[in-house]
């Protein structure tokens, strides 16, 4: 069992590592982050003794590490998995899953929408439209799509919108190196995206027009700091008479000697200018030189319903921060699960509460812990 201060376990599931969790009607389901395992549909009821209902594969050397639910249905991802080194099937598409799961324990493929590249990293669902991050024919790096599936059988694109200098094939040139600058995920609020642009900061979309994305503005922090951003998390009601975003980096893909990313509350009550107000590290994180990858900050729970935000803190387990106060993030309690089989330390990756306010923790490298607060 693992320990913590202000939470306590509740229940463990001993499944494959995963990359998200979302729990609906008291039915979790998992995203894995390695092949052969695809997707956990997992019955929660008793969160004491969790039950395995069926579990879909994915091939060697892909993986579908995201999954979102709504009205019945499931979309899943589907995309090369660059840390496999195994080879590809010849026939394999990235793109999007998307499933019947009027049956949670019977879940029916629908349609497997197809792009080119890599195929889907991550994205949201309200049960009608899509928010994602595909890769698209003529674009370098993934770019922000709306897909609209109210038919899942025929799921239409919507609209797009991407960072200029993505466009290739319509002679736009990059500054930035590589795919250093793609979108990551887009979260909607009302009539906006708050969409996650990796070493492009964040950027927020108004999408009054959904065929016609427009920027409002953006803010980008990398350099001087060294890692990516990973989610732009609007919160759902003003605090103390004002409108924030919760943006967390991603710690990876900087130097060791760099310090490990943190969470930042950016102030967006003139939406136009966004203005950081306040930031949030673990404590004893910082002073610690040359620290691994994947041992500061990683993600959210992406589900808002106060002010104190579950998050996801790599080797740091699972972290409650208040934000009641933006311009002092603190830290109201915490818990670390035990150490996984097979590895050194803990790699929390995602987070999720349901609707019993039990929170979900998972690892990208084994188990699904679930825990309350006390």
């Amino acid at each position: 069992m693992g320990s913590g201060v202000g939470i306590r376990q509740v229940g463990f599931f001993d499944c494959a590592g995963g990359g998200q969790v979302v729990v609906e009607n008291n039915i979790a389901y998992v995203g894995h982050m390695k092949s052969p395992h695809g997707t956990s549909i997992v019955d929660v009821s008793d969160p004491k003794n969790p039950k395995e209902l069926v579990t879909l594969g994915m091939p060697q050397g892909a993986h579908s590490h995201k999954v979102r639910v709504g009205n019945g249905v499931m979309v899943v991802n589907h995309e090369i998995n660059h840390a496999d080194t195994r080879p590809l099937p010849a026939d394999f598409r990235g793109g999007l899953g998307i499933y019947d799961i009027s049956r949670p324990s019977a879940p029916r493929l629908v349609k497997c929408w197809e792009t080119v590249g890599s195929g889907v990293h991550r994205f949201d669902f309200d049960g009608r439209y899509a928010y994602m991050s595909p890769t698209l024919e003529g674009y370098v790096g993934n770019v922000a799509m709306i897909m609209d599936l109210k038919d899942p059988a025929n799921p239409a694109e919507i609209g797009r919108w991407w960072m200029p200098g993505q466009w290739l094939a319509g002679g736009e040139k990059p500054t930035w190196d590589k795919t250093a600058h793609r979108c990551h995920h887009p979260l909607r609020l009302g009539n906006r995206l708050y969409t996650s642009y990796w070493l492009g900061g964040f950027v927020i979309l108004d999408i009054d027009d959904m065929a016609k994305p427009k920027l409002v503005s953006g803010l980008d922090w990398s350099p001087p700091f060294a890692c990516p951003t990973h989610t732009a998390l609007p919160i759902p009601f003003d605090i103390r008479g004002r409108r924030y975003v919760l943006v967390a980096d991603e710690d990876v893909q900087r130097p060791v000697e760099a310090m490990p990313a943190f969470m930042w509350m950016v102030d967006i009550t003139d939406e136009r200018r966004p203005v950081p107000v306040g930031s949030f590290q673990v404590d004893g994180v910082e002073g610690k030189p040359q620290q691994p990858n994947m041992t500061g900050c990683h993600q959210p729970c992406e589900k808002v319903t106060g002010t104190e935000i579950p998050c996801a803190w790599f080797a740091q387990g699972l972290r409650i921060v208040d934000i009641s106060n933006p311009h002092a993030i603190r830290e109201v309690a915490h818990f670390m699960p035990d150490v996984p089989a097979g590895a050194d330390r803990v790699q929390s990756n995602d987070v999720t509460v349901d609707a019993r306010g039990l929170i979900y923790l998972l690892d990208r490298v084994r188990g699904l812990t679930i825990v309350e607060r006390t």
